[in-house]
């Protein structure tokens, strides 16, 4: 049996040591999967990286468009999972963003 082999048989399993545990300190993922909010999550993220590119690109304030609706999303999200966090962060950035555009728009 060579040293690989025997390191294998004696590991554990992730999965066996937090059912020996019977802690409920340990959390399974519950983002929601396929529902709404996922498709969101996922579009809006995809619709910051694109303002990402477009703030590199330097084409403004197109870039801060794309990416107040971007932290909408993300926003929206955070609604719906009532998370604090999401929520208090994208109000902030489409504050700073909607800033940027009235400073550009009216000087």
């Amino acid at each position: 049996m060579t040293k690989e082999e025997i390191i294998e048989k004696w590991k554990p399993k992730l999965d066996d040591k937090i059912k020996a545990l019977n802690s409920s300190r340990v959390f399974k993922k519950v983002t929601p999967k396929g529902d709404l909010s996922w498709y969101v999550k996922w579009a809006s993220s995809i619709i910051i990286i694109i303002g990402m590119v477009l703030s590199s690109a330097n084409i403004y304030p197109m870039n801060i468009w794309v990416h107040m609706f971007g932290v909408s999303g993300w926003l929206w999200v955070g609604l719906l999972w009532h998370d604090r966090a999401l929520i208090f962060l994208n109000s902030i950035a489409i504050f700073v963003f909607a800033s940027g555009l009235i400073t550009h728009y009216y000087g």
